[in-house]
């Protein structure tokens, strides 16, 4: 086995020989991580017993990670410029724990891993392990936003985290693989939406170790020429460091880091000084060392260093073979952990000096939420709209909204950000762009509305980045707002997942403060696609964030303007959860005045008594609705139905937040039985909703009276058309709803054949109108609910 160790040159320069000692410590404690339980020293010859059964973990990317993790702490040292570092190779996170606890900084979140042997033994056989740690930079490493178990997002995250972060420097390291990732070949566009002036530095480093798990990668096998040509294009200055003897890497990278800390510094000073920038590219480096290097060479008779079979652990049988068992010592004993350490599993003297102290990266209090300031929100009262009577006046809900949101911009001018990919105006939020722009750096055409290159709305046709850029934000203490069309909140469907489970996990660790929630406004929704058609109509992105931990997850419907204010109000003030507010933004009917709205979304449920016919009488059935469309048409039967059937006892329920309808042992916002039940009573429920029917059906299935609830929602049928025809095409108009009603009600069969064949030959008549006509016959199109005097509760 071929092990490749400083050359003399490395003696002559004090620094760096301590630097490789330090690289060497960080490698030995992560191949400690992949394969020991005990004898952490190698004190004894190792035996089978000192090995896990199970061995899980990757070796070809770390010894990258530990040698940039150095240079760092070296270019910080000599610099004090403050600095994150974001891990891409999540699997990598073997030499993240070894980078942490090398500085200390592991040790004092985790003081059951203490700095020494009995530490050391802990730090190894917790890794991978039942109880123990993840192989991915979870929530348990200090200093780290990122997990990067899905690959992709790491730059993404970086820039979000640069964002409105002037003295910082957030280095991200790129593994070729993740490289290869749509989200990851989208976030190079970062560069043209920093601000020099008042946005933080990324600093990539793209390391080329040449293979993924079983392939090569593509940017490794490029020519430098293109490669260059690929990066500067983007915006990138690359800077390369390449080859596989320590001494001369050592040497490079030191140089080439030093460069770009002077780069950066470079950039400041210009933006500082109201100069143009003299160099328009932005520094990078390219990293390219062999993959799994200083690890074993040959095994059974293969190559495994700079190859794909060094990903994962490279000697796979180790208890089992004796031959394994001896290459795992000899390349343990390469490190020389006798220099390393001393007796009592310390870091020796020149290695523990080496740290930056209080400018650690695993100690940035940005990365553990100790900087996030709450948002001051205005009064949600100052912009809610007169109701005079309820369903008789139309708003724009999301714009009433983008009136209070401009607001809250100019209260938090500099923690608070706007992200959608292309849609910020066309959601109906262009209020906000009266006291900003769009963040745009690059060139600029006659006829461009409102670019600005600190502006607060960042808009870039990319769902991936927007999230990304928006997590990074959040993750480092800040706020901010994702607003999306429906059908497409699903290209994100798996960064939210990744999201919330780091949510839920950096909640067991009292050192992480909550961080600002991430919240969604969700419009341009399922019921309103007059003119995009069945490509734009799925609403399912609302099952998808219900079926994650009850402990982070939100979902909010509310039925018109007035409490979208309040819910969005909650929301901004809320931490360590993933909100999703859906509202439409197309003129419609509004209901609740400002107070009512207030202490319904506070509720988050409730009856509607003005709107229904059950006053001091025993109900006969329930319309239930959740959402604004399902409410107008729920509203529609019951005033129908009154018509019809003046005899019938109907009660009418709006739900805004759907967490309400699951028992409190599933969800923190269920209600008890007790209460469900005095809101839904014993009737049957027709609930017209939002959504696919069977998450209704998923949430309450344990309640009671549940088999005799029957949900009308979207059953996937759409195409180009009118509203009322899309409700009617999955059956929750107005009609079909009233139809589905006097079908529960026992004491009405003699007279239900005809009302139900007098609905239909009208839900039937309106449909061929706008066949005909192209558009909703006016008396639904313009329907209004008969004048309330009293708007009851």
């Amino acid at each position: 086995m071929t092990i490749h160790m400083p050359g003399a040159s490395l003696r002559a320069q004090p620094d760096l020989h301590d630097l490789d000692a330090w690289w060497r410590a960080a490698n030995y404690l992560s191949v400690g991580q992949l394969y020991l339980t005990d004898n952490p020293l190698l004190t004894e010859p190792l035996r089978p017993e000192h090995i896990k059964p199970r061995l899980i973990g990757h070796w070809g990317t770390v010894p990258g990670i530990t040698l940039t993790y150095a240079h760092l702490n070296r270019a910080i040292a000599r610099t004090g410029q403050e600095m994150m570092f974001v891990l891409g190779p999540g699997h990598g996170a073997a030499g993240l724990n070894a980078a942490t606890w090398l500085e200390g900084t592991y040790t004092t979140r985790h003081p059951e891993v203490s700095q020494d042997l009995a530490g050391m033994r802990e730090l190894f056989r917790q890794f991978s392990f039942p109880g123990g740690v993840p192989s991915h930079a979870a929530p348990h490493l200090p200093g780290s936003i990122h997990e990067g178990g899905e690959l992709g997002y790491s730059l993404a995250h970086a820039t979000g985290a640069a964002l409105d972060n002037p003295n910082l420097v957030v280095a991200c390291m790129i593994g070729d693989g993740e490289a290869e990732t749509g989200a990851l070949a989208t976030s190079w566009h970062g560069s043209a939406f920093l601000d020099r002036i008042g946005d933080g530095t990324v600093l990539p480093i793209l390391h080329l170790n040449g293979y993924k798990i079983a392939n090569p990668t593509l940017l490794s096998r490029m020519l430098r020429s293109e490669l260059d040509g690929l990066l500067t294009a983007h915006g990138w200055e690359p800077m390369y460091v390449e080859g596989s003897d320590p001494a001369e890497i050592h040497q490079r990278y030191a140089v080439v880091l030093d460069d770009a800390m002077e780069r950066i510094r470079e950039i400041r000073d210009d933006a500082d000084h109201g100069y143009g920038p003299r160099n328009p590219y932005r520094p990078m480096i390219v990293l390219r060392t062999p993959k799994g290097w200083t690890g074993p060479a040959i095994v059974d008779g293969l190559r495994v260093e700079g190859t794909f079979r060094s990903h994962q652990v490279p000697l796979t049988e180790v208890r089992e073979n004796p031959e394994h068992l001896a290459q795992l010592e000899h390349w343990m004993r390469s490190y020389r952990p006798e220099e390393l350490f001393d007796a009592a599993g310390r870091p020796v003297h020149r290695i523990a000096r080496l740290h930056p102290e209080h400018l650690r990266m695993s100690a940035n209090p940005a990365a553990h939420g100790h900087t996030t300031v709450n948002l001051r929100l205005p009064d949600p009262a100052d912009y809610a709209i007169g109701i005079t009577s309820p369903g008789t006046e139309l708003a724009e809900a999301t714009r009433v909204l983008g009136e209070y949101l401009r607001d809250t911009l100019v209260e938090n001018p500099k923690n608070l950000l706007f992200f959608s990919p292309d849609e910020h105006a066309s959601n109906r939020l262009d209020a906000v762009l009266e006291v900003t722009g769009r963040r745009w750096r690059s060139r600029r055409l006659p006829g461009d509305d409102r670019l600005s290159p600190d502006g607060r709305v960042l808009e870039v046709l990319s769902e991936h980045l927007c999230q990304g850029w928006l997590e990074g934000y959040l993750l480092t203490g800040r706020h901010g707002v994702f607003s999306t069309y429906e059908a497409f909140a699903h290209i994100i469907d798996s960064m939210v997942v990744q999201h919330a489970k780091w949510l839920h996990m950096a909640a067991e660790f009292p050192w992480r403060e909550p961080i600002p929630s991430l919240n969604y406004l969700i419009t341009s929704h399922v019921w309103r696609q007059d003119h995009n058609g069945a490509s734009h109509q799925d609403p399912g992105f609302i099952d998808h964030v219900l079926s994650k931990r009850p402990e982070v997850s939100r979902v909010y419907l509310p039925p018109d303007a007035n409490c979208l204010l309040h819910v969005f109000d909650h929301c901004l003030s809320t931490r360590g959860l993933v909100n999703v507010v859906v509202a439409g933004k197309q003129p419609a009917l509004q209901y609740l005045d400002n107070e009512r709205a207030r202490a319904h979304c506070e509720r988050g449920l409730g009856v509607w008594e003005w709107a229904g016919s059950s006053q001091d009488r025993p109900v006969d059935v329930v319309l239930a609705c959740a959402g604004d469309v399902p409410t107008q048409e729920t509203l529609a039967a019951a005033a129908l139905l009154g018509e019809l059937a003046p005899d019938l006892s109907v009660r009418v329920v709006n739900v805004v937040d759907l967490a309400r309808l699951f028992p409190p042992d599933r969800h923190p916002h269920g209600i008890p039985d007790v209460e469900y039940r005095a809101v839904f009573t014993e009737a049957p429920v027709i609930f017209a909703f939002h959504g696919y029917p069977w998450l209704i059906h998923r949430i309450a299935y344990r309640r009671p009276g549940h088999d005799v609830m029957h949900v009308h929602g979207f059953i996937d049928n759409g195409t180009t058309t009118t509203p009322f025809d899309m409700c009617a095409m999955n059956g929750i108009d107005r009609y079909q709803l009233a139809i589905a009603a006097l079908a529960e009600v026992p004491r009405l069969a003699d007279r239900l054949d005809g009302l139900a064949d007098h609905l239909r030959a009208e839900l039937e008549q309106a449909r061929r109108y706008l066949r005909v006509h192209g558009e909703d016959p006016p008396h639904i199109a313009n329907w209004r609910l008969p004048h309330i005097d009293h708007l009851g509760g």
